[in-house]
């Protein structure tokens, strides 16, 4: 049987300048299948830990165990599990009663995929929408030599539903995270200088070969249907984001690395790995810090642990630091006798850890004031309790040159999405931005009156 004019053959390909790159598979192959620079920079972290938090009866004797504050507003007081946070109280809000409506159809274990989108990923649809930093990176990223840092434990993107990883870019794919502190600091840092000339003509050459794609597509659009056209332009687009990281990345192949003081250098332990725990998240801790301070980036992203269970480097980290159980046990026990207070003094942990982060923040001063008055800081988890979808345990740290007002302990009904709390970032970040996933409008409650 003759093939069609508009039909094409499976393995069908652009060339250009002697090389190929492969199309999508598209119907007619026969089967069904940058915003403006601010005065002071402006950055934003994302910090993500699994299973939830200890949440007891409030009448019950563990009850000072409850990851969540008593009181509400200016006038509440920190439990034992947050009591570390103590020090930042001006620094920073505990924001209660937040979730995502569409996580709130998700199985327990499935959110930390939408944590940062807000999107619907279930067994069935794994496509995923984009996440708030990549957002933010597409204002502010061209002002850095790396558009964003995307770090956890783990490495790696998973799988759906046990992602790896918090970051989607435009298309809802995931993005893949580092997790080892060697590789992210010679990333960040390492010379580089002795193969410059060869890494700048592997660029040149790739920038040049993805031109004349490009050009070779434009004819071949002119024969696809409206629903192959649309999987094309698709497909063309990342092929574009791939353009446009290798042209920033050449320009900053011009640019100096930073160079660091000998007491930061002496400061960090790039040897750390997940048989030490708190040396490692400090450690990861330090190179976002450092990464910001250096400016060679301002939007990172930390997955502590992801919801794929005991196969998750940080189930075990507990136990290596001297609890009896697992990080999966410990959530699943928060409503026992004791379970409650095991699980709130891991919690208790986590905050010291976090604490350490702000603590670097807020002590490195330029001439805009201090980093974490610039920086907006998310920590959180998409569980109140493991498998519990709603309620999600949430601290914005941060911002107060931005316009954020804190000191607070911010309670919200279920009717307000926590896309409304991404809108508001966006905006004090300098986004231009609206809406996001299903948002309905933004928090004014978390500036000054």
């Amino acid at each position: 049987m003759a093939q069609k004019s508009w039909q094409l053959d499976r393995r069908a390909f652009l060339f250009g300048t002697g090389v190929s790159l492969a199309l999508p598979y598209l119907e007619c192959m026969g089967a069904t299948p940058a915003g403006q620079a601010a005065t002071a920079p402006r950055r934003f972290g994302a910090i993500y830990f699994p299973f939830g938090v200890s949440a007891p009866d409030p009448e019950s004797e563990h009850a000072r165990w409850s990851w969540f504050p008593n009181g509400e507003g200016l006038n509440y007081t920190f439990n034992d599990s947050l009591k570390p946070l103590e020090k930042h109280r001006k620094n920073l809000t505990v924001l209660g009663g937040l979730s995502h409506p569409q996580g709130r159809q998700m199985g327990g274990h499935d959110t930390a995929d939408t944590f940062l989108t807000g999107g619907l990923v279930t067994s069935e649809s794994v496509r995923n929408t984009v996440s708030v930093d990549q957002v933010v990176s597409q204002f502010v990223g061209e002002q850095t030599r790396f558009p964003s840092m995307v770090l956890s434990t783990d490495g790696g993107v998973g799988e759906p539903t046990r992602s790896s990883t918090l970051s989607y870019n435009e298309l809802g794919r995931p993005l893949p995270a580092l997790n080892q502190p060697q590789q992210i600091f010679e990333r960040l840092f390492g010379a580089g200088e002795a193969n410059l000339a060869a890494r700048r003509r592997k660029l040149t050459s790739a920038s040049a070969m993805l031109d004349s794609v490009l050009e070779d597509s434009r004819s071949l659009r002119t024969r696809l249907g409206s629903v192959d056209r649309e999987k094309f332009d698709e497909y063309l687009d990342s092929v574009r984001q791939i353009e446009q990281r290798v042209e920033l990345t050449q320009r900053w192949l011009e640019v100096p690395r930073p160079e660091l003081r000998d007491e930061e250098r002496k400061l960090l332990h790039l040897d750390a790995d997940d048989e030490a725990p708190k040396l490692y998240m400090r450690t990861m801790y330090d190179l976002i810090y450092l990464a910001f301070r250096t400016d060679s980036t301002r939007v990172a992203t930390y997955q502590i642990g992801n919801m794929a269970d005991f196969s998750s480097k940080a189930g075990k980290f507990p136990q290596l630091e001297g609890f009896k159980g697992s990080l999966h046990t410990l959530a699943h026990d928060w409503n026992k006798p004791e379970g409650a207070k095991n699980l709130g003094e891991w919690d208790r942990c986590m905050a010291e850890q976090l604490v350490y982060f702000l603590d670097r923040l807020a002590s490195a001063q330029d001439e805009h004031g201090s980093l974490l008055d610039s920086s907006l800081i998310l920590y959180g988890s998409s569980n109140s309790q493991t498998h519990n979808n709603t309620n999600y345990p949430l601290v914005l740290a941060g911002g107060s040159r931005l316009g954020m007002q804190h000191g607070q302990y911010r309670k919200f009904g279920p009717d307000t999405p926590m896309s409304n709390l991404f809108v508001t970032m966006l905006q004090c970040l300098g986004a231009p931005q609206q809406t996001f996933a299903d948002s309905t409008g933004s928090m004014t409650e978390l500036f000054p009156a």
